[in-house]
């Protein structure tokens, strides 16, 4: 495995890359890489999951990756990567998860292999680049809008794709009842309702574009928009406010955690958590359908100008229906915050992402990354944090949180001594034992309240 996402790697690559031939995942994804994909990169033929996203590449995507047989996850998103997407790609029978969004790609989506089970979703923000996918018009007119229509048109692409793969939808549907009143309480849609295929342009003519007129009330997460379809059918649009291309002044979590120069006091950490914690919360309890993002971790929680946490990439995010509780993938997500299980076929639930919450808890207040090199086979970073706290949790906590005359140092020391043991509780290897987001977010504004009290 080789891991080198945000580090502000910059150069390009050499043709001696296609040289990590038993490497079965690369990421080299967030840093400042430029010039172009070797085409040796098809030499990697032991590899299954490949991201290059968030770099600055350029020129086509080579003919050889093709070649990548176990290849089953690439992202080669938000690049500058121009020509069209290689028709040997057809032929890579494992390949789940393809996306080459927001670069300069043209031609024709290929149609046959995996291309069957991709969603435009994937492809979107290439301007020239058509296909015969969900959507069926080239991708341009909405990149001619404002930055919040951009934002608005990504998070709607997505929502209205994971309907058509995951049979699941972030919509409630109301039903019209003799009249043209819309009710003020959504129901959720009939299991014997067979849904037709929808189009953004559909919804955007059943919104009339968003307007203000049909927006029927707005939350801390997002909006739900009243649509009227040609057909007559009412339903209420939900969109999210996910943080997908705003940008974030403060960069990452990790970034803070992890960087010379950077510093978060203990107030500042305990408001980050808490901002992941209450979006955690909403996206498993805030509405019958239930968002598992899947892939929880500093990088993936983005500081604004206040230093507010934004909970980022939904790449990986599942949707579970009213009363599913689990669904299976084989989706890779970052590891070190997987919960226990085999990787490569994992179940999916809310309790993972509590898994991933708490390792998240431990890295923030002891500056330790969960693959750290101290940790192996017989030493976890959970392991090392329950056996700490009984002895010495003084010697696990970031030393930066105080300084040597600090007095204030017994109250922080609990403070942080109560996040870690919460933190345990949420790692349990059982999911059936690990607590819920409700309470998780209770614990953690508890906590707060008595180290601001003391």
């Amino acid at each position: 495995m080789l891991d080198l996402s945000n580090n502000s790697l910059v150069g390009s690559l050499p043709p001696a890359f296609g040289n990590l031939n038993h490497i079965w995942l690369i990421d080299l994804s967030r840093n400042h890489l430029s010039g172009s994909i070797p085409s040796t990169v098809g030499d990697l033929q032991s590899l299954v999951y490949l991201s290059l996203a968030y770099n600055e590449l350029q020129g086509s995507i080579p003919e050889s990756l093709g070649k990548m047989i176990s290849l089953e996850s690439a992202n080669l998103s938000n690049n500058i990567l121009s020509g069209t997407i290689p028709k040997s790609l057809e032929s890579l029978r494992y390949l789940k998860d393809f996306n080459v969004s927001f670069n300069r790609l043209e031609g024709e989506i290929p149609s046959k292999g995996p291309f069957l089970n991709f969603t435009s979703q994937s492809f979107m923000g290439n301007e020239e680049l058509c296909g015969n996918l969900l959507f069926r018009p080239c991708m341009t007119r909405s990149f001619h809008q404002s930055r919040g229509s951009k934002l608005l048109l990504i998070i709607l692409v997505a929502l209205v794709a994971a309907l058509m793969v995951l049979g699941s939808i972030v919509v409630f549907m109301l039903r019209r009842r003799g009249n043209r009143n819309v009710p003020t309480q959504a129901v959720s849609l009939p299991a014997r309702t067979t849904l037709a295929r929808i189009s953004y342009i559909e919804v955007e003519r059943a919104t009339q574009g968003f307007d203000q007129c049909n927006l029927l009330g707005c939350g801390g997460y997002g909006s739900v928009y009243k649509g009227i379809f040609a057909n007559g059918m009412v339903w209420a649009i939900k969109v999210f406010n996910f943080t997908y291309q705003e940008y974030m002044p403060n960069g990452s979590l990790e970034k803070w955690l992890h960087s010379d120069g950077y510093f978060l006091n203990m107030i500042q950490r305990l408001d980050i958590i808490i901002d992941v914690a209450s979006a955690l919360e909403y996206l498993h309890h805030g509405y019958a359908t239930v968002v598992v993002h899947s892939d929880l971790k500093p990088s993936n929680v983005l500081l604004d100008e206040r230093l507010i946490g934004h909970v980022s990439d939904f790449g990986l995010a599942k949707l579970l229906g009213e009363g599913e509780s689990i669904a299976h993938t084989k989706t890779l997500a970052t590891m070190g915050y997987i919960a226990p299980g085999n990787f490569l076929f994992r179940l999916v639930s809310r309790r993972c992402d509590v898994y991933s919450y708490g390792i998240m808890l431990m890295e923030t207040f002891t500056r330790r990354r969960p693959y750290d090199e101290m940790f192996h086979e017989n030493l976890s970073m959970r392991s090392w944090v329950c056996n700490s706290l009984t002895v010495a949790p003084d010697n696990i906590i970031d030393v930066t949180l105080w300084e040597p005359k600090d007095t204030d140092f017994e109250k922080k020391l609990h403070c942080v001594s109560s996040i870690l043991e919460l933190a345990l509780n949420c790692t349990v290897e059982s999911p059936n034992e690990r607590l819920n987001m409700k309470d998780v977010l209770a614990n953690i504004m508890k906590i707060k309240h008595e180290f601001l009290r003391k």
